[in-house]
């Protein structure tokens, strides 16, 4: 099989549907482009028939972003298809993205039809979006809850239907890891045109679980994973891009997965997405999070000290972020304290760093966090050497 992970990214659309992320057509436009720069191999700019802004903005980002395929979803519906195609029409490499409920949930409760009656829907979506298109993406939308049997008929069909990639969604991000990797693994063994077709994982993250999910579904054989910048997405997000790419590249001697993602970008990106969609990141996100390489345990800041490899597999440049922080707490030890009194030029002994270590914690034990004037205090109050230039 072939190891290269084409990644989806869906922040213009997925990502766009947060509560206060709603994008202007510059900022879409702005943020495409950077994302082509990125690497993305696709890019959903949008779902055209939700308004004439929308559509106004995907038919843009077609005729400007040239590398990367952009693609617009659509409902099973032939006016939805109709205006995604003509949306992105300009494109250099045009995707259309249509697709139906398959769990039961959504048949019953959603459409009040038929298992029956949705395999034909989709069979038809599929039909329709290929008078525009080559390249086809068919969603079978709650598939993370669709029985496999049922779910891997609805795959066999679309494919013949002329469906060249076939979404595979959790849509609630119910599944647990081992079930999604199973499921994928069902429809790779009992989909009998499979190889005609992309699997791809689309995971929401309800339960905490979008990421190991997507990781799950490629080693199970899907080769896309759908995903945000910064794990944005209707409610709990969906599958960060920065923690699958980077999961798959520290992997890679075992799991041999490759994504064309330049992973120097991603800090970059994530500020850029976090500032234009208005949406904070949380310090302790894995990647590119504020406080990602950040270390303020004396243990920890002991062993990074002597060797970063201790505390750190990836090293900040890798991804786009600053330099490893070393920062002072309560909870910080000699080395550590001895390490910044360095960086600020002072030269202290052994006995020097004891002595001023006691006093540190009196400082540190009011306040969270000692910054380097507190030190430049410390340091002036013990005669300190200064270090010649």
């Amino acid at each position: 099989m072939n190891n290269r992970i084409f990644i989806f990214d869906t922040t213009l659309r997925d990502g766009e549907q947060v509560p206060g992320c709603k994008l202007n057509k510059k900022e879409k436009i702005e943020l495409a482009l950077e994302l082509e720069a990125l690497g993305v191999d696709i890019l959903e700019a949008g779902f055209p028939i939700s308004s004439p802004g929308d559509f106004d903005a995907v038919n843009e980002i077609a005729k400007l972003v040239k590398n990367a395929t952009v693609c617009g979803l659509s409902r099973a519906v032939q006016k939805d298809i109709e205006v995604a195609a003509e949306a992105l029409k300009p494109a250099a490499r045009k995707r259309i993205h249509t697709g139906i409920g398959t769990s039961d949930y959504h048949i019953k409760a959603k459409f009040n039809s038929t298992r029956e009656d949705i395999l034909q829907r989709a069979i038809q979506c599929v039909k329709w979006a290929r008078n525009f298109t080559d390249d086809v993406e068919f969603y079978a939308e709650d598939a993370g809850r669709t029985d496999n049997e049922y779910l891997a008929r609805v795959v066999e069909a679309v494919i013949a239907a002329g469906a060249t990639t076939v979404n595979i969604p959790d849509t609630t991000g119910y599944c647990l890891p081992h079930q999604y990797g199973e499921k994928i693994a069902y429809l790779i063994n009992n989909v009998p045109n499979v190889d005609k077709a992309v699997l791809s994982c689309h995971c929401h993250n309800d339960l905490g679980l979008a990421t190991a999910n997507s990781i799950a579904g490629v080693i199970a054989g899907a080769r896309q994973i759908e995903c945000t910048i910064n794990g944005l997405g209707e409610r709990a997000g969906n599958t960060s891009l920065e923690e699958v790419v980077m999961i798959l590249k520290q992997h890679q001697s075992t799991l041999g997965f490759h994504t064309n993602i330049n992973a120097r970008q991603l800090n970059p990106m994530s500020r850029k997405v976090s500032e234009t969609m208005r949406m904070p990141v949380q310090p302790n996100k894995a990647i590119v999070g504020a406080n990602a390489f950040s270390h303020s345990s004396g243990i920890h800041q002991d062993g990074f000290l002597k060797d970063t490899q201790t505390y750190e597999i990836i090293a900040p440049e890798e991804v786009g972020a600053e330099s490893s922080k070393i920062v002072l707490t309560a909870r910080s030890g000699r080395s550590a304290l001895a390490y910044r009194f360095q960086k600020l030029g002072y030269a202290f002994t052994r006995n020097d760093i004891d002595v001023l270590y006691e006093k540190f914690l009196q400082v540190a034990d009011t306040k969270k966090e000692v910054s380097d004037d507190d030190l430049v205090a410390l340091a002036t109050a013990h005669q300190p050497i200064p270090v010649e230039a």
